[in-house]
């Protein structure tokens, strides 16, 4: 199938490449606790001029977009510290997180044909936030269970500054900042295992 790539071409910026595809995973993947804040940032920096996206994705670094994800980020930081619209907002981020996850991905691969660019968003941002998104998920229903529920405003508040360090450190340090997701993805598995295994004991 000829997606309309030259791979000559695609060798000769593989430094470049390898960087924007690390930067795009780490930003898909902070979708996972926060599905708008990645974007807005993102939105920032482009519109700064310190940021080059790929064309066919440039209504990210647009005004109108500073305002719906502005918006849609002051309601999400807001609205998931409120018992009852916190699940709301999980539901609406089962479908939202994945595409907001490929958008980003896919609007700072410059370096390939939008098609492809969409692909691999699609593939590596959808599925990176996804399985952040599910330990999230995962880590909250635990506190639900240990705390009454009593410690998910707590919790949000952690998952914002985590959200926003992340953000930050992708954009200078994106190779770093990939190490330690996958770490604390890890951290935050064997938490939910030893949890579950003294809630099932006690």
């Amino acid at each position: 199938m000829d997606l309309g790539v030259d791979w000559s071409s695609v060798a000769s910026v593989a430094p470049s490449l390898a960087v924007q595809i690390t930067l795009g995973l780490c930003l898909a993947a902070t979708t996972g606790l926060r599905t708008f804040l990645p974007l807005l940032a993102v939105n920032l920096v482009a519109m700064s001029g310190m940021l080059e996206l790929n064309e066919s994705y440039a209504f990210v670094g647009h005004w109108g977009a500073t305002v719906v994800f502005g918006t849609a980020t002051l309601v999400e930081v807001l609205g998931d510290k409120i018992i009852g619209v916190d699940h709301t907002l999980d539901a609406i981020g089962v479908l939202a997180k994945p595409a907001a996850a490929t958008v980003l991905a896919a609007a700072v691969l410059t370096d390939l044909d939008p098609l492809l660019a969409a692909v691999l968003g699609l593939v590596g941002g959808g599925a990176s936030a996804s399985a952040l998104g599910l330990v999230k998920a995962k880590v909250r229903a635990v506190a639900s269970v240990t705390t009454a529920g009593v410690g998910n405003a707590a919790l949000s508040l952690i998952e914002d500054v985590v959200a926003i360090s992340t953000v930050i450190l992708s954009l200078l340090l994106p190779g770093l900042t990939l190490l330690l997701v996958l770490i604390g993805i890890f951290v935050a598995v064997r938490f939910i295992r030893r949890a579950r295994a003294t809630v099932e004991t006690a």
